[in-house]
Order: structure tokens, then sequence, then C-alpha cells
């Protein structure tokens, strides 16, 4: 019982991004003592057998400054060193669509 209640943290927040071929899932959750932390969690559906892998990491908010500094820092490094082709994916059972000239692509921590 005990290992199901720490799973089972109450969500109070919950953010689905959809980028191509993956999911990322932002959740912000509270401990028992009402401290809120983030699960970054990745999902990508395994191409030969249609499992879905995910990934998860937990954020605490002692953390949160370091992590989203680093976090910055690295994909400034990425669009100093490298062109970035950024797309906006948005679901359609058949296809992504493509990107619209009027889509935001601006990432600011």
């Amino acid at each position: 019982m005990g290992d199901f209640e720490n799973k089972e943290r109450e969500e109070v927040f919950s953010k689905k991004v959809r980028a191509g071929k993956r999911t990322y899932f932002f959740d912000v959750k509270a401990t028992r003592s009402n401290d809120y932390y983030i699960t970054v969690t990745e999902s990508k559906k395994r191409l030969e057998d249609g499992v879905f892998v995910k990934h998860k990491i937990f954020l605490y908010k002692e953390d949160f400054e370091k992590f989203s500094e680093g976090l910055k820092e690295t994909v400034e490094y990425i669009k100093a060193n490298q062109d970035v082709v950024e797309k906006r994916y948005e679901f359609n059972e058949s296809h992504a669509e493509p990107a619209r000239a009027e889509d935001d692509f601006s990432f600011e921590i």
C-alpha cells in the first residue's frame, strides 16, 4: 500500500506536448506535505511492437533555478552553433500539420 501511495501523488497541473514522434508530459504533483515537484515524461511508440516506452525525471523545487539555467544555456549553445529548424506539431490522425509563419517558435525559461 505504501508503494502505491508514493506513485499516485496528487496531480496539481498537467501539460501535454506532442512533438513529432514523441509526446512530453509536464506534471506538477504535490507531496504529502503539499510541496510541489515536477515530473517530465517522454513517451515514444516503438515501431517494432507498438509499445509505448516512457522515460521520466523528477524535478524538485530546490533545483528549479539551476535546472532552468542549465537548460537555457544548453539550448542557447545549440542555437548559436547549429541551424535549428523548429517545428510546431499539431496532432492529426494521418500526419502532423506543417508549421505556419505566424507560429511562435521562441524558447524562454
